[in-house]
């Protein structure tokens, strides 16, 4: 008997272990997430009905195209970052405008924009409309692409909530200039700026270290080394630099990080302690109270940059987002629909998408 018992208990036990893993597997593949708050009408399984393949389509598609120019890796992480900064993550950013009404694109800080990245945006929402319909905003697929901008680059790999809905309207001029810190910017400037937007100073430190992958135009910097050179700069680093940048207005490009300019890793710290960053708005983090334990912390930690830059990249991508009957869902990432001459009216299945997220 007691043996009986042993074996039924065994196969019981065997049969909710089973259950268990089952269980478990499912929500560490789909809710195992950063430990930010989700905005209202985000879930991380928004589109697991609509569009299952829809991470998958995004990733393999960007894998091609890092595999081609993975300078397109730091573009489109910087296109996600200057999206959500300005109004929120609604893909305002990637809206065209006009000679009489400028988009946010004409605005200084995204003049330098990537075009082929916002190409790449279009092209992957064409691939994700085509497969699935019209169920997944490009605000959704900015996101993914600036998460997998950083997993391709060999950084961390993290879950995004999902459920945005694009924007209808882009921010003006001022508003854009207001919202994005420039490369002259103080640490003190930065924290002021993003402690508004409820970003403490490791959110703040961990976010810039998006500097560890990209490049950058001369005329960003070259304030630091003419007419006289920043004594905060190493000086073989700025001597090199004088060499990429020989004046204060040669249009040249030079890495972000010297170190691993197209690994995103925590070597933008090493940069940072090595006194050999590029922008002040980044070097100036070291030499600031407040943030300078926070960067040698980093550069001696990249687990610790790495868990820090998922949570803070994770509550940016929640930022005064649409959701629900909010906005609408682009047909074409640069336009809105009601300037589009091609647009068709929502489907039944976008339908059935929206009253779900209401649930």
């Amino acid at each position: 008997m007691t043996l009986l018992c042993a074996s039924s208990f065994s196969l019981s036990s065997l049969l909710l272990v089973s259950f268990l893993v089952v269980l478990v597997s499912h929500f560490s593949e789909s809710e195992a997430q950063p430990s930010t708050a989700i905005a209202e009408g985000l879930s991380w399984i928004f589109h697991r009905s609509s569009c299952p393949n829809l991470e998958s389509i995004v990733r393999n598609h960007l894998k091609k195209v890092f595999k081609k120019d993975i300078g397109q890796a730091a573009a489109l992480l910087r296109i996600f970052f200057h999206d959500c900064f300005v109004q929120g993550c609604d893909a305002s950013v990637l809206l065209d405008g006009s000679f009489a009404n400028p988009s946010e694109k004409e605005a200084p800080p995204n003049f330098t924009l990537r075009p082929d990245a916002m190409k790449t945006l279009e092209d992957l929402r064409a691939l994700v409309h085509k497969t699935c319909g019209r169920v997944v905003s490009c605000a959704d697929i900015t996101t993914l692409a600036g998460r997998d901008a950083v997993f391709l680059s060999e950084g961390p790999d993290f879950a995004v909530p999902l459920g945005r809905r694009d924007g209808l309207t882009f921010a003006t001029r001022a508003t854009t200039l207001a919202n994005l810190p420039g490369p002259g910017s103080t640490a003190d400037a930065l924290l002021r700026s993003l402690g508004a937007l409820n970003f403490d100073a490791a959110d703040v430190v961990a976010l810039s270290g998006a500097h560890t992958i990209g490049r950058c135009h001369c005329n960003s910097f070259t304030s630091r080394l003419y007419p006289t050179q920043d004594p905060t700069m190493e000086t073989t680093f700025a001597i090199n630099l004088k060499l990429t940048c020989p004046t204060g207005t040669t249009v040249n490009t030079t890495v972000l990080d010297i170190r691993t300019p197209n690994k995103f890793d925590n070597r933008y710290y090493v940069d940072l302690v090595s006194r050999q960053g590029l922008f002040t708005s980044d070097q100036d983090l070291f030499f600031n109270e407040r943030t300078r334990g926070i960067v040698t912390s980093f550069s001696k930690d990249q687990k610790l940059f790495f868990d820090k830059f998922v949570n803070a990249v994770t509550k940016m991508g929640q930022m005064s987002v649409l959701t629900g009957k909010q906005g609408e869902i682009r047909a074409n990432c640069s336009v809105r629909n009601s300037d589009n001459r091609f647009f068709l009216p929502s489907s039944v299945v976008e339908e059935a998408v929206e009253e779900w997220a209401q649930i």
